[in-house]
């Protein structure tokens, strides 16, 4: 089945490719397609939607190719174009365009530890945005009740840990295993291999109290022993799984935030 026009857009923005995207705003007198047309412009050309074919579009891919070509330029741009006089064709209309560019964009990797309950309520909430989510767990039927989605990939694996090992440095980790011991020793590994922007553990303050009492015991200096967020997820709402999955997912989107304004 062919993908839609925003199913397009939404891959072409999670996989990280710059893009243009065009909409013919108003047409005039006698154009080659109505207003509301849309199309998708990446550096190899014309990737979806059309805004009348012909020369207007091949118009509109130029300048489309030129934003492509000059990423520090302006972000969007407007023309106006009158069919005969600028574009070189017979019909007498004229055509709006507005160009919207999208710079391709690293992407943002989110390792979870765990697929119980509150993974189960996390992964709707994030396969939606521009990221990719990898789900680690040694429990095969919990992984296979995820839902499926482009950019979430499973992993099932005997031991969590060395997981961590195959991740880039920029992802952001949450741990949500079937408890602290399980938790324990990715936690360990992250923090004393890796510097991930983002540690989060599921759990209380109590808990998040005895993990760095352990982490420093581990030999971790007292600063690197406190750097992981515990309990994870903003302060809000109750402990429904739902209501957790919301204030885990604010809180790694207002950490991606502070990181970019950096």
């Amino acid at each position: 089945m062919s993908s839609t026009f925003y199913e397009q857009l939404t891959a072409l923005e999670r996989t990280g490719v710059s893009f243009v995207l065009v909409i013919l705003v108003d047409a005039l007198g006698s154009t080659p397609q109505d207003a509301g047309a849309k199309m998708l412009v990446t550096a190899a050309g014309l990737h979806g939607g059309t805004v009348g074919g012909g020369r207007v579009e091949a118009a509109a891919l130029g300048l489309a190719a030129e934003m492509l070509a000059a990423p520090g330029g302006p972000p969007s741009r407007f023309v106006n174009w009158t069919l005969k006089g600028d574009v070189g064709m017979t019909c007498g209309g004229s055509v709006k365009f507005y160009l919207e560019a999208h710079p391709a964009r690293a992407p943002w990797t989110i390792a979870v530890f765990g697929a119980g309950h509150i993974a189960q309520a996390l992964m709707p909430v994030l396969t939606p945005l521009p990221c990719d989510v990898i789900c680690h767990d040694t429990r095969a039927e919990w992984l296979a009740r995820l839902p499926d989605a482009r950019n979430l990939k499973t992993v099932h694996t005997a031991e969590l840990a060395p997981a961590l090992d195959s991740l880039p440095d920029d992802a952001f980790v949450l741990l949500m295993t079937q408890g602290h011991a399980t938790d324990r020793p990715v936690l360990l590994r992250a923090l004393q291999r890796r510097n991930f922007p983002f540690v989060g553990v599921i759990g209380s303050a109590a808990k998040a109290a005895v993990l760095r009492r352990e982490m420093i015991a581990e030999g971790l200096p007292e600063e690197k022993a406190a750097s992981f967020f515990c309990p994870v997820g903003l302060d809000f709402g109750s402990n429904h799984p739902h209501e957790i999955a919301l204030s885990i997912a604010a809180q790694l989107l207002s950490v991606r935030d502070e990181r970019k304004s950096v």
